[in-house]
């Protein structure tokens, strides 16, 4: 957000859709039909998102997303097919039938901290990008009946091995990166979201396990690297056959950014994402101790109340300065049962530990920032801190 000379922020766009559109996917306001209405999006689909989108890119600049892998993927290992107001059999590009609809450009976003894992991508103006109907590795789509009762989400095609409600074509479109965050931290942190008094602000009532999203990371994640729209080289690797910053698919790098790591070394995650994605790394972009910035924040964050005020109140992200020692489990636990009582932290402990498999296996590619000593600092007095 720090960097609006070069790029036009949005946060979280489709969690319209997800939440509280005609196409959701999240059962959370499922027989609440009010709740939607209220929200303002209840015609709400991926449609209108993306021409949302398109339509406010008006300044000629790379448009930055940053979102939740699970608007994009069905809950509970359902199986997925393409979301109504994007699939247009007969509009399609190619023989496939996939709809041929532009994609925004997309980019993630650093500095939202309440929330759990998180996907997005990015891509520049006037690049080359894939325009096949095939994305190698699927299948032809293939019509789904919905009286076979395996609990897709619409009566529209499928896709092989795709995980996500969205065309290939238009994932292809994005240049995707990640940023996780270990279990311990983000499940806490969405849990006291989802709690009193937090969730009167928040309007999430009830901490339910299947928003916590790293099964659903990972599968898309999973896809991705599978049909070669990320990979095979990883950000901050020594290989050169990857051009860095290039949206030709095949070439985008794999870029894995985690929180501890962000925090404990911003300046050294940050310039190597932005070497992969192909921006100038700028040391002023982890400073934002000016109204101008703080203003900007404060708007792109106020659809989500609640989540991000923590990031909202902040002024920079710069080195944690004490030692990160991680607790023990009993640690953890004991604190948690502190906070939210016995039932409050079995809950969280059964979440943390049925996404820890996920989150290791996504932290496996995660940008190596060498050894852990601090980072130079860059200026400011109150920088963005992991809860731990």
């Amino acid at each position: 957000m720090t960097r609006r000379d070069t790029l036009q922020t949005i946060h979280e766009p489709f969690g319209d859709a997800y939440y509280y559109g005609p196409e959701r996917l999240a059962k959370r306001y499922e027989n609440d039909a009010n709740a939607r209405l209220e929200s303002g999006f209840s015609e709400s689909t991926y449609r209108t998102i993306m021409d949302r989108i398109n339509q406010e890119n008006t300044e000629g600049k790379r448009i930055f997303i940053k979102d939740m892998a699970q608007y994009f993927v069905p809950p509970n290992l359902k199986p997925a097919s393409i979301a109504p107001s994007i699939h247009h059999p007969k509009r399609g590009i190619g023989t496939n039938g996939h709809t041929s609809l532009k994609a925004p450009e997309m980019e993630p976003d650093t500095s939202e901290e309440s929330m759990t894992s998180g996907a997005s991508g990015v891509r520049k103006n006037g690049s080359h990008f894939a325009t096949s109907s095939h994305v190698p590795g699927t299948d032809e789509a293939t019509t789904i009946d919905r009286s076979d009762e395996r609990n897709v989400p619409y009566p529209t095609p499928t896709e092989s091995l795709n995980p996500t409600v969205v065309p290939s074509p238009l994932l292809a479109q994005f240049h995707w990166t990640f940023l996780i965050r270990h279990p311990r931290n983000s499940i806490p942190s969405y849990f006291r979201c989802c709690v009193p008094p937090l969730d009167e602000l928040t309007g999430f009532m009830g901490f339910r396990s299947d928003e916590a999203g790293y099964s659903e990371l990972r599968r898309l994640f999973d896809f991705l690297k599978h049909v070669g729209l990320i990979g095979p080289n990883k950000a901050g690797g020594s290989s050169e056959s990857a051009k860095n910053g290039s949206n030709d698919w095949n070439k985008v790098e794999i870029c894995v950014m985690d929180a501890d790591d962000l925090l404990d070394r911003p300046a050294d995650v940050i310039s190597t994402f932005c070497k992969s994605v192909g921006i100038d790394y700028d040391p002023n972009m982890l400073n934002w101790d000016n109204h101008e910035d703080h203003e900007y924040a404060a708007a792109a964050f106020e659809k989500w109340k609640g989540f991000h005020e923590d990031a909202i109140a902040s002024t920079d992200l710069r080195p944690r300065q004490h030692d990160h020692v991680e607790k023990t489990d009993a640690q953890h636990y004991a604190d948690w049962v502190e906070k939210y009582g016995e039932k409050g932290a079995k809950i969280i402990k059964q979440a943390v530990d049925d996404n820890m498999e996920d989150y290791e296996y996504l932290k496996s590619f995660a940008i190596e920032v060498g050894d852990t000593s601090p980072s130079p600092q860059t200026n400011g007095t109150n920088g963005v801190h992991s809860p731990n």
